[in-house]
């Protein structure tokens, strides 16, 4: 039978790479090929290479589908897109509901490695590339300043409960506040280091000050997104973004039995959302057209947080939008196809005397 497709699929684990070679047929089947295990180390990654080269077939470009596994299987994709090999990197849930499709119900690394290799003939993946240097630099600063708020906040609770007690050692409360005082100069040294890093880079300096120039958009806020999202690599339209961000409207709804009100999914990343929460605040207060989307929306729902999570959506459209067209924020800007549909004002009041005449 001939091959007409051929996948390597790995699943990472922090000492090992399960692996497999599955080819698909003309009947459209998917059969295993070979399989083997390697070290998760420089050594197991010049292994994998070389058998990956001697058992794929020459005459057909085959894809490698790594499943993300925290940063397990990040060493591992740095080497193989630095030699030249295409590579996709899968979300752990894409994996595990095709999984369920399947008849299989034992799961052990081997089988999740077939699986793997299956889901990658079957789907069209895009390739994934190296990100650049300065994103990851920003996405680990920011991430590092949201643990440090976590802790400030922890820690000027437990401040506050010592200050309340009736017992309490004042040493306590003293290095209490200390601490704190100490997290507040790391979360200023973090986003001194943020904006040095900006700077150094014109191109994304200018594009970040065009952003923040929409009412409610800090630095911070704006660099953060930026960050999560690779600068929007691989991001081919708004759909994408807003379901990668969790902000995806969900329904469900079969027969009479299941009803649930229409949510977003929260299946996304939860570091966008939590960066845009006080952001859409300030611009329901300062930004009119965000303004009228929240009275809107609470005038028929009655319930502010739909409000602002539909202003947080919009508030990342808006950021996905101004960083691919370069532009500064126009709050008066209207699309073309609605121009065309509005009439100059002359021609609006002599529509109105005849009316009355």
């Amino acid at each position: 039978m001939k091959t007409i497709r051929q996948c390597v699929g790995i699943d990472c684990s922090k000492d090992t790479l399960d692996t497999a070679i599955n080819f698909l047929d003309e009947n459209f089947q998917s059969k295993v090929y070979a399989t083997e295990i390697f070290e998760n180390n420089d050594k197991g990654f010049k292994c994998l290479m070389k058998w990956m080269r001697k058992l794929c077939l020459k005459d057909m470009p085959y894809q490698v589908v790594v499943e993300a596994t925290g940063v397990y299987h990040e060493q591992l994709t740095y080497a193989l897109v630095s030699n030249g090999f295409s590579i996709s990197i899968v979300l752990p849930n894409k994996i595990r509901n095709y999984c369920r499709s399947t008849d299989i119900r034992t799961v052990t690394d081997k089988i999740s490695a077939k699986q793997i290799a299956e889901f990658g003939l079957v789907k069209k993946l895009d390739n994934w590339v190296i990100p650049d240097k300065i994103y990851t630099q920003l996405k680990a600063l920011s991430r590092e300043r949201i643990q440090l708020l976590d802790e400030k906040t922890a820690a000027s609770n437990q401040l506050h409960a010592y200050k309340h007690a009736a017992l309490i050692s004042s040493s306590t409360a003293h290095r209490s506040a200390k601490r704190i005082r100490l997290i507040e100069q790391q979360i200023k040294q973090i986003e001194d280091e943020m904006k040095q890093l900006v700077n150094e880079h014109p191109t994304l300096k200018e594009k970040i000050d065009k952003i923040c120039s929409v009412k409610g958009l800090g630095f911070i806020t704006v660099v953060s997104i930026i960050a999560e999202t690779n600068g929007f690599n691989l991001t081919r339209n708004q759909r994408q973004v807003v379901c990668y961000s969790g902000y995806d409207v969900i329904v469900k709804e079969s027969g009479t039995s299941v009803k649930s009100k229409a949510r977003i999914s929260h299946k996304g990343n939860k570091y966008i959302r939590r960066a845009l929460h006080f952001p859409a605040i300030t611009a329901v207060k300062y930004n009119a057209p965000l303004e009228n989307l929240f009275n809107r929306l609470y005038d028929k729902q009655q319930i502010k947080m739909k409000g602002y999570v539909a202003v947080q959506r919009k508030l990342l459209i808006l950021i996905y939008t101004l960083w691919n067209k370069n532009e500064v924020y126009n709050p008066e800007y209207v699309h073309s196809s609605i121009k065309n549909l509005e009439q100059p004002k002359e021609a609006a009041l002599t529509e109105l005397d005849h009316v009355r005449s």
